[in-house]
């Protein structure tokens, strides 16, 4: 009897074992069937800013090669600026529906309800993990740890050497925030984004990953390695173009050593390639005394346009094991919105129930007879505090653009907008009119709900807060750190969004100067002159500090400056809840100015 019972437990977990075994073996299978994911996305290069579209001037041979093997989307549309871009693209919702509608003052923070293409990938089993830009938020909840980015290694604001990013950073040799934490890094900013990215590729190879590569470059400042520059340094073209172009070059061979490691990891046909850019070129097609330079693929308008020029971009995809490359156009108008559904398909994940914006592409890359059924897309650029309607819009069909809701374009023998339909296409532009009506009651519901940053949360205590996301109607704002040594004026009126998450009694630090650089508020600092290749940096303005003062809801504070202070401390007790946060330095004109950096800390 004891036999038989030891007998049939042992076949009992025998089978318990196989069927663990398969069930992991299954699941491993499932696993590595998932195509893995890379998004390269460029900052301020427009359509026209590759040899592939037809610059003469610029060399990017490794992209082009991507060009020739990969799915084109020739008329694939962005938001005219960067941050609005990267909430679009991140979300699949329009930048004005998310609270992303300007590149600083309190609106480029990514709200905190919004679910983003990282949280739906983990959620579905992805490894991931983003490099270099994220500009939709420096606090929580709204950096990209908090929005489902395993490991991150960014810059802070929108781009190195702004106001939120570490002090001093200039792309040479700089501290980046890796998961949080300062870290120092030896050499150019873009060669250290793809260094790591590919770093993560290695270990994460296994299992299906989620990699974000959003760079800075060519984003002003104009800093790149003088070899670069040197490439171009005898084209007839100005200086800031040669080094614009250099920035351009150094990452198109960036882009051919992912492509090795991914051909070396055998992992190139598993997973999906994606390069694109944020928005119009911003230093491509310029004029020079009254000469015109570079490329613009004979469309008007450049970055924060609403004219074509300003919003088209490239697009190129590969994902040999789906059947996506072969070196195909799709003429069909699409957007940065689409992105999310349609790797969302691509990649055989579930998606939550979301209200997203964009349509799902995949037919169209998988099937050049394949149609897609929309009416219309609109994009537009607010860079304000309070969106305006019709301010800067386009509203796209195929082939047709609305602009500011009063001049028609037809596209497909128009291409440079020269020549408005308006007055000959009456029931057309009243039809788009009519959809951008509906869509403009849709998305401005909470224009007047700013994104919020959370303070006295386990998750960021103490937090650190700078006058680029304060809010100040006219946007004079000092939003990098030339500007911050400048002393450039922060208006007094720029206030904070905050939302204690616990009560509890708070210290809360102003300073003129980043708390990281160990400078007193009243000192001065010595800049740098600019070489063939980098752009100047400015000295450090004494500012002649007395006072300076803390107002948060009902409460308020002031204090005297100590001589060699770097900071002034103000405490108080503060109940959890939503309220608004003032901090100024009054100088000895009795001239009050925005505080430039805040740290708050539950105590």
């Amino acid at each position: 009897m004891n036999k038989r019972i030891i007998i049939v437990f042992v076949v009992w977990l025998g089978v318990i074992t196989t069927s663990f075994s398969q069930l992991k073996k299954e699941t491993k299978i499932e696993g590595k069937s998932k195509p893995n994911v890379i998004i390269v996305i460029t900052d301020d290069q427009g359509y026209g800013d590759l040899g592939s579209t037809g610059n003469p001037i610029v060399k990017t041979p490794n992209i082009d090669a991507f060009y020739e093997e990969s799915i084109r989307l020739t008329d694939f549309h962005v938001a005219p600026t960067c941050a609005p871009s990267r909430s679009g693209l991140m979300t699949g919702r329009y930048a004005n529906r998310v609270g992303v509608w300007h590149t600083i003052g309190g609106v480029s923070i990514l709200r905190e309800n919004e679910i983003t293409m990282a949280q739906i990938f983990q959620d579905n089993g992805y490894d991931t993990a983003m490099f270099g830009k994220w500009h939709l938020g420096d606090t929580y909840p709204a950096r990209p740890q908090d929005k489902g980015f395993k490991y991150t290694l960014i810059h802070g604001g929108g781009g190195v050497g702004q106001t939120p990013d570490y002090w001093g950073n200039d792309y040479f040799d700089d501290t980046y925030f890796e998961n949080g934490i300062p870290k120092t890094f030896e050499g150019y900013c873009t060669d250290i984004w793809f260094d790591e990215a590919i770093k993560f590729i290695e270990k994460s190879k296994d299992a299906p990953f989620f990699c974000y590569i959003s760079l800075n470059a060519p984003h002003l400042p104009f800093n790149v390695p003088e070899s670069y520059y040197n490439q171009y340094k005898d084209a007839d073209i100005p200086e800031f173009q040669k080094i614009f172009y250099g920035m351009i070059t150094n990452v198109d061979d960036n882009f051919a050593k992912l492509q090795k490691t991914l051909k070396d990891l055998k992992i190139k046909d598993n997973t999906i390639l994606i390069f694109m850019t944020d928005n119009g070129t911003a230093s491509g097609y310029m004029d020079v005394d009254g000469k015109m330079y570079g490329f613009n693929a004979g469309m008007k308008g450049i970055k924060n346009s609403e004219y074509e020029g300003g919003h088209r971009v490239p697009f190129f995809i590969s994902y040999p094991d789906g059947n996506i490359s072969g070196g195909k156009d799709v003429e069909t108008l699409t957007a940065h919105l689409d992105v999310l559904p349609t790797l969302a398909t691509l990649c055989d994940i579930e998606m939550p129930e979301l209200s997203i914006d964009g349509s799902d592409i995949s037919t169209l890359l998988l099937d050049e007879d394949a149609t897609l059924n929309r009416d219309y897309l609109i994009t537009d650029s607010q860079r304000v505090q309070a969106p305006i309607k019709w301010r800067k819009s386009a509203v796209m069909s195929n082939k047709m653009r609305l602009v500011n809701g009063e001049e028609l374009y037809d596209i497909a023998i128009d291409p440079g907008q020269t020549n408005d339909l308006s007055s000959q296409n009456p029931e057309q532009v009243k039809k788009m009119r009519g959809y951008y009506e509906e869509w403009w009651s849709s998305v401005s519901s909470e224009f007047n709900q700013f994104p919020v940053i959370v303070v006295g949360s386990d998750n960021q205590n103490p937090i650190e807060i700078t006058c680029h996301d304060g809010h100040v109607h006219d946007s004079t704002i000092p939003w990098n750190q030339n500007f911050i040594r400048e002393a450039l004026k922060n208006p007094i009126g720029g206030e904070y969004t905050i939302d204690f998450e616990q009560d509890g009694k708070y210290k809360i630090e102003i300073s003129r100067w980043p708390f990281e650089s160990g400078l007193a508020i009243n000192e001065s600092i010595v800049g740098r002159p600019a070489t063939i290749s980098t752009d100047p940096i400015s000295d450090g303005k004494v500012m002649n500090f007395k006072s300076g003062g803390v107002e948060i809801g009902g409460w308020k504070q002031e204090k005297d400056v100590l001589q060699d202070a770097e900071s002034i401390a103000f405490t108080g007790n503060f109940t959890k809840g939503k309220t608004n946060l003032k901090a100024w330095f009054t100088n000895t004109d009795n001239v009050d100015w925005g505080a430039f950096y805040l740290r708050i800390t539950r105590e």
